[in-house]
């Protein structure tokens, strides 16, 4: 059953906020969602596996080296099927109507998160301290 347009743009606006609160998971379920790079992906994994199959097949009745690169074929294949794609930043389209990069309006400090933490803990209670 399609959705009603009102419910398309519901959900269009919870992908957004998904997108803006917490890009790294919603650029992992982006693929799941269409089945596009992922089944793909899989299909490459398959013809691969069964390339390899039949190298290492021909190998056992030629050489050991034909066997061995149809067994790396088979595991490159697997590897590749099961990996998730790379994708570039997410594009968030914003209340002003304009489209960027997920967290594009925040300024990104040259190191890890968790020492970002620990920065904004100290300056809390530090401020804290002064009350």
């Amino acid at each position: 059953m399609p959705l009603s347009e009102h419910e398309q743009r519901m959900l269009e606006q919870l992908e957004q906020a998904l997108v803006a609160d917490d890009p790294k998971f919603a650029s992992s379920m982006e693929g799941t969602r269409r089945g596009g790079p992922t089944r793909m992906r899989w299909i490459i994994g398959v013809v691969g596996v069964v390339v390899g199959l039949a190298l290492v097949l021909v190998g056992i009745n030629t050489t050991m080296w034909v066997g061995a690169a149809g067994f790396a074929v088979m595991v490159a294949a697997v590897a590749y099927a099961l990996t998730p794609p790379r994708r570039s930043k997410l594009a968030v389209v914003r209340p002003d109507g304009t489209t960027g990069p997920a967290g594009s309006g925040h300024r990104q400090k040259s190191g890890s998160g968790f020492m970002d933490k620990l920065d904004n803990r100290w300056d809390r209670r530090g401020h804290d301290g002064m009350h």
